[in-house]
C-alpha cells in the first residue's frame, strides 16, 4: 500500500469515526417566527412589540410532500443540533467518496 492510499484510508477513519460520534440526525429546516393573532383587541394589533412568539416551526420533506410542525423551545434545540449534524453529515460523504476514489483510481492529486 503506497503514501497515499495510506493517508487516505486514515482520513476515511477519521470521516468514520466523526459521523459515529454523531446521535441525533434529522434533515429539514428550522424557523422561529413571531406572529400576530388577528383579534383586534389583541395589543399584538397595534404594538409590534406585543406580537406573540418566539414559535418554532420544523419543515422537512416527508413522502413527497413538504410537512410543517410548530415545536417546542426544547426540542427546536435538539433539532437544531440532528439538522447541523445532517449536513455535515453530508459533507463528509462527499469527503468520503472523493478519498475512495483516490484510493481506487490511484489519484496523486486530491481536493479539499
Amino acid at each position: 500500500m503506497d503514501k497515499n492510499t495510506r493517508d487516505a484510508s486514515r482520513r476515511i477513519g477519521q470521516i468514520k469515526a466523526r459521523i459515529a460520534g454523531m446521535d441525533l440526525v434529522c434533515s429539514g429546516t428550522l424557523m422561529e417566527r413571531k406572529k400576530k393573532c388577528g383579534r383586534p383587541n389583541c395589543r399584538c394589533a397595534s404594538d409590534p412589540d406585543a406580537i406573540h412568539g418566539p414559535y418554532y416551526e420544523w419543515n422537512r420533506w416527508k413522502g413527497g410532500r413538504l410537512v410543517h410542525r410548530v415545536v417546542s423551545r426544547e426540542q427546536a434545540g435538539m433539532l437544531a443540533g440532528a439538522i447541523a449534524n445532517q449536513r455535515e453529515i453530508k459533507d463528509l460523504l462527499r469527503q468520503w467518496e472523493r478519498e475512495t476514489e483516490a484510493i481506487v483510481l490511484g489519484d496523486r492529486k486530491r481536493k479539499s
